[in-house]
């Protein structure tokens, strides 16, 4: 912690007194995520269905007042997101956002939450400016960011001598992100960019990016791209043959189902950066269980940590004694995160919640037991390793005074 940070934090974030009472006596909960395109697989109604696991397991009811939950789509689209979160914090009185599992969306998203004094938690978009220069006092990322997948996974790639990079990036705040954090975490370490490419989102071919990738000498493609255009552009670089000639692809963010939708035979020795895998342990195995149940497969780590994440929150406002927003960010901070995929989290001044993260590689064919058994955790990376250190930081409450 920065000497004088508390007295940043202090100056910059508001406080107020708790009241024991909740507004409309509801708690209400909107997940916002992407529910019919791109990234709709790994978030989607997976989210829907852990957020309401969460209330279920709260016991539906918080200071002795209902929780309500409601959903809706972003469309990737900062306007419809943008939207949307104002009618349901306008109209529909809605105290938190979660999800919103989209770059653009999110940060659109948390400044409007700013405005009005509600919470947002951002659980599935990626881009660090979020808890850097565009930080406010009630908005939280809390599964993972771009910083923390670039630096595990590029690492990993350096010390196995693969030093050169050429990186594909989604054309929007998302990608832009994770390639600057992947460029940072190359050259900190020695590694050498050779190149990029920008691809639009929803891209279906990606064959001139990866020529270019593949007559610049790259020893890496970092794939600075989510979803299904992951999944295209790791299919098309082992059809082109890149893959067979040495070309090693690095997934910056890929998930379980990613690898299930790519295949084995072509993601086998992928090598990634996660924050929850759902064969880790017994925990991690009953919750996923539970969530099959239900959703039909095991859940992403953004489907997991949606659950962590709404629990966190009405934990909060049944210790704050009400829902409004800075009581419960108060104790949002204040207390530890722990749960099946958590283990001693912690909410950081700027918002980042410090978790662990884990090196993730999928299986060769021959490895796998199973329809889902596609990956196996092969290190640890603690969360204060993990993430951007609090001195680097561009959040004024992290600044020194």
């Amino acid at each position: 912690m920065l000497a004088g940070g508390g007295l940043a934090a202090a100056a910059i974030w508001p406080s107020e007194r708790a009241l024991a009472q909740v507004s409309d006596n509801v708690v209400k909960i909107g997940v916002l995520d992407d529910m019919s395109g791109t990234f709709a697989d790994q978030q989607g109604m997976g989210d829907v269905v852990s957020a309401r696991m969460a209330i279920e397991d709260f016991g539906g009811r918080v200071l002795g007042n209902p929780i309500e939950l409601i959903y809706g789509d972003l469309q990737n689209r900062p306007d419809v997101g943008t939207a949307l979160a104002r009618r349901w914090y306008d109209q529909e009185r809605v105290d938190a956002i979660f999800g919103i599992g989209n770059s653009a969306v999110a940060l659109a998203v948390q400044q409007l939450t700013r405005e009005k004094n509600r919470i947002n938690v951002a659980v599935a978009a990626g881009t660090t400016d979020l808890t850097g220069r565009a930080c406010t006092p009630n908005g939280l990322h809390w599964t993972y960011d771009n910083y923390a997948l670039a630096r595990g996974t590029v690492s990993a790639m350096i010390n196995q001598g693969k030093r050169r990079w050429f990186f594909i990036t989604s054309d929007y705040a998302f990608g832009h992100s994770l390639e600057a954090n992947g460029t940072e975490v190359v050259r900190a370490l020695g590694g050498q960019v050779v190149g990029s490419a920008k691809a639009p989102l929803n891209e279906t071919d990606f064959s001139n990016h990866l020529l270019r990738a593949a007559q610049s000498g790259a020893d890496v493609v970092g794939l600075a791209v989510a979803g299904v255009d992951l999944i295209n552009a790791v299919k098309q670089m082992g059809e082109f043959g890149l893959i067979r000639r040495g070309i090693q692809p690095a997934a910056l963010l890929c998930l379980l189902t990613n690898v299930r939708a790519i295949g084995l035979e072509t993601a086998q020795g992928l090598v990634f950066t996660e924050a929850y895998y759902w064969d880790q342990n017994d925990e991690t195995r009953a919750f996923a269980a539970r969530f099959a149940r239900i959703h039909g497969r095991p859940p992403t780590m953004f489907q997991a940590s949606m659950w962590g994440a709404v629990t966190h929150y009405l934990k909060a406002v049944q210790a704050a004694g009400t829902d409004a927003a800075p009581a419960v960010m108060a104790k949002m901070r204040e207390m530890p995160i722990n749960d099946f995929m958590t283990r001693n989290g912690r909410i950081r001044e700027d918002g980042r919640i410090i978790r662990d993260m884990y090196l993730m590689r999928a299986k060769r064919p021959s490895e796998a037991r199973g329809e889902w058994d596609l990956l196996e955790v092969v290190g640890t990376i603690p969360g204060d390793q993990a993430f951007r250190p609090a001195n680097e930081s561009e959040c004024p409450a992290l600044r020194r005074i």
